[in-house]
Formats: structure tokens, sequence, C-alpha cells
């Protein structure tokens, strides 16, 4: 057996001087010291590394996007499978209004050459995040509001398995597989090729920041209370509280509303009336849209996140976890900013809970992110501390919240509602508790967990595909 898997595309070892580009990753923190980098050009070439994998015994990692800070696309001393170079690719069929899109490609090429023909689908807010991790984790978008997620809008993916064959997964081919992949993350194969359904969209939409000052905040999610209810399908808005590049606090709303300046300002006319000290908001091409929040998420630092979910706005809430990010940042080591995201979610939960693998809930989503210098050792134990501390604020006034309800956006780390249900966390934190990971999978996809261990135990009974959630393949009676 040789020292490395031969394919076509281009291998990386620790001598090579690509080596440390190769293994870098959106968070610092996330890198870890590959044994091999294979940059696959097809999915031959990804059988080809699967089968050597498993034949010298090394772990596997899939990379496109590289946007997970846990370190769910890097492996210490393993083989990653990257995905980014040969395989980053977007085609349109403008006439069927498909894109068939390269497990590598990022969400910044789909936009972009889906509008050039007056088409878009859902992508991440952020466009340099990878294709593949968003839209196998389930997938929200500026456009979930009109079309659903990610996995709603897919209609084949190209698998590869774990003995390194290629298969198709659609409705009418492997649609076991097929449930699995939408939502159930890389627990399956590596993806080689997604096809997604478009969409007509008009070439400019409004959009953009107004960033308000911190005493605002309970005036805006006083009236995000009577907006989210009647909120429709043309339109979203995130809200951050954070410190601004000034180390001044700061309150940010990214509106969105799919048409003209004009609608969009009526449309948000209640929100601007506060008065923003900056309103940065106007008509921008629909594929500047998703770059919104890009300077807020440069490649090269530390970062840790936590997802969660609230039931409803809760201003007295909001409020004291803003003064906890401000106490956060004044400390200097990190920038820390609570995302609060409003995707009108009557597509999403209007899809059978038991038709895809990812857990659908009528919950909004918040983000915790904690960044920090890349220069600086890791701090995620600290800023594990600190993101657990504002994730209880934000929830203290969630009375009524399910417990499957207030499980986090799984592309988003995470956390379940740590002041109401102490044991859960104790089971998703702690690393070195027993059947840590797949406790962790049972809370993920709950009543769809079952059926997922048996998509597992079919198609790799290995579970060399892991690093994501894993699912543990179930076991066959006797």
């Amino acid at each position: 057996m040789s020292g490395s898997p031969q394919i076509q595309g281009d291998i990386i070892t620790p001598n090579h001087p690509e080596y440390e580009k190769a293994i870098a990753r959106w968070a610092k923190n996330a890198e870890r010291k590959a044994k091999i980098v294979a940059y696959v050009k097809d999915e031959h070439d990804i059988g080809r590394v699967i089968r050597y994998a498993k034949e010298a015994g090394l772990p596997l990692a899939i990379h496109g996007g590289g946007h997970n800070p846990t370190g769910a696309s890097s492996i210490e001393d393993g083989i990653v499978i990257d995905l980014s170079r040969y395989m980053n690719k977007a085609r349109i069929d403008a006439e069927k209004q498909l894109a068939y899109i390269g497990g590598g490609a990022l969400w910044a090429t789909v936009d972009k050459e889906a509008l050039k023909h007056g088409l878009a689908t859902v992508g991440g807010t952020v466009n340099h995040t990878g294709v593949g991790g968003l839209i196998l984790g389930g997938g929200y978008g500026w456009l979930s509001p009109s079309y659903g997620l990610a996995i709603d809008n897919l209609v084949e993916a190209t698998i590869v398995l774990a003995d390194g064959s290629t298969v198709r997964a659609s409705e009418t081919e492997n649609s076991d597989l097929f449930f699995g992949i939408r939502g159930g993350g890389c627990n399956f194969g590596v993806a080689a090729e997604f096809v997604l359904k478009l969409h007509p969209q008009r070439k400019t939409v409004y959009a953009g920041m107004a960033v308000f000052p911190p005493h605002a905040l309970e005036q805006i999610v006083t009236l995000t209370t009577k907006w989210w209810p009647i909120a429709g399908e043309k339109e979203a808005m995130i809200q951050a509280t954070t410190i601004g590049p000034d180390g001044k606090p700061a309150v940010v709303l990214f509106l969105f509303y799919n048409g003209s300046e004009a609608e969009g300002r009526e449309n948000f006319k209640a929100f601007l009336d506060i008065g923003p000290v900056a309103d940065y908001t106007k008509e921008i091409p629909y594929d500047a849209v998703n770059g919104l929040q890009n300077p807020m998420v440069n490649h090269g630092s530390g970062v840790y996140m936590k997802g969660l979910a609230h039931k409803d706005p809760h201003p007295e809430s909001v409020v004291k976890a803003h003064q906890r990010v401000i106490e956060i940042a004044q400390a200097g080591t990190f920038r820390p900013v609570i995302l609060y995201e409003y995707f009108p979610l009557s597509k999403i939960i209007s899809v059978p809970a038991e038709s895809t693998a990812f857990r659908r809930v009528p919950t909004p989503n918040v983000l915790v992110t904690l960044v920090w210098s890349g220069s600086l050792p890791d701090q995620s134990d600290t800023a594990r501390e600190y993101a657990s501390e504002i994730a209880d604020i934000v929830c203290r006034g969630q009375v009524e919240l399910m417990t499957t309800h207030g499980i986090g956006y799984t592309n988003y780390g995470m956390i379940v509602i740590v002041f109401k249900f102490l044991i859960l966390t104790m089971i998703l934190e702690d690393p070195d508790s027993v059947n840590a990971s797949s406790n962790k999978a049972k809370l993920v996809f709950g009543d769809n967990y079952p059926r997922l261990q048996a998509v597992k135990a079919k198609y790799d009974p290995e579970n060399i595909f892991n690093k994501w959630f894993a699912i543990a393949p179930s076991v066959a009676n006797t």
C-alpha cells in the first residue's frame, strides 16, 4: 500500500509548501493537523480516498467551505477529503430552473450564477459559507419565508458512500438516503453534487444594515413582538446586539424585503421610525444580500458558537443579554454578538416533520458567537462558559418553550435551554460523558432518530462518517 491515495487531484502532506493553507479554516480553532489533504477532482477520486482511508485505518473528514468552528471539516492525523479546489462550480439550467452545484462550492458562486438568469434559491446568509454543510444541515436563508429551507429545494444529490461507490439520492431513487441527507448532515457519505430548485428572482431587493443606539433595544424588541406574528413571505430580519468597530455598544438590524426600496421602507417604517444613528439600507443586487454579514465573520479568528431558540421576543431578557455582551467585550479578549433571526417560518413548518431528517420547530433561531484574535491561544473553554451564560439570560423569558423547540439549529452548534433543562445540557456539553455523541444526535433528530439509525446501518454501518452529530447505526435483532 502506497503512502497516499492515488487520485487525479492533488495530495498535500505536512512537508508540502501548501500544507498550512490546506488545513486553514474559517475559525482558527477549527484547524487540525491532518496527515493527508486530498483535493479530489470527482466522485471517483472521493471513492479512492475513502477506500484508502479504510485500508490504512485513518479517520476521515470532509471539507467544503470549512465554516464549522467545532472542527467538523478537519481531522487530527487523518485524511481530509477536500472538495473546495476542483468541485466548486455551479451550472445553471435556466429552462428547467435547476442548479447543479459541486459539493465544494460556496454560496457566492451559486447566487451570482443563478442571478445571471433572473433566478435564485435558498442559500446561506454568509456567502463564503460552503453549500454542502448548509444544505445537509437544513439551511435557513433570506428566501426561506418564500421557499422553505435549502433542503426543501433539494431535488437530487450525488453521494459517495462508505464503500467508495456512488449513488444518486432523490424522492424516487434511494429515497431512504434522500430522507437522511436532508438534515442529517454528512453522516451517510460525501456529497459530490447537489441539484437545487431555482425560483424567479428580481435583480434588486431592499436590504442592508440599520444601526441603533443601545437605548433603542427595548423599543425594537417590543415592536418585534407585534411584527413577527404577521411577517409575510417577502420579508425577513436579523437583529444583532454587539459591539461596533469603534468599541461602542450597538444594535444592528439587517433588513430584507424582496421588492423595491420604496416597498421595503414602507414595510419596515415602524422600525426605521425609531431612529437609527446610521441607515445603510437601500436597493442592492440580490446576489449582494448574502454578503451583508461578511464583515462580521472574516477568516482567521477564533470562534465559538452556540445555537438556541426562543418562542417569542422577550424585551427584558434581550436587554439583559446585551448588557452582559457589553461587559464581556469590555474585558478585552472577546467580541461577542447575539443574532436573533426572524425568517417567517410558515413554509418551513408546513413540511411534514417525518419527510426529512431535519427537526422542524416553530421557533426562530438565536446564535450566540464569541470571537477572539487568531493570534491568541484557543479560548474555547472560556468562550463556552460565556456563551452558556448569555444563552441562559436570553431564554429566561421563554417559560412556555417545549424541550424539543428549545434545541438550537444544528448548523449553529447545539444548546438547550440551560436554566430549564440542565440535565440535557450537561449531556451535550460534556465531551467525555458516556455516549455523549449519540445523546446529542438523539436530541437533534428527535422522533426521526430511529429511522436515521436504520439509514446509517444501511449506508455507513462502520460509522466512518462521524464528524457531525454522529448517528449510531441501528443493530439488527438476532
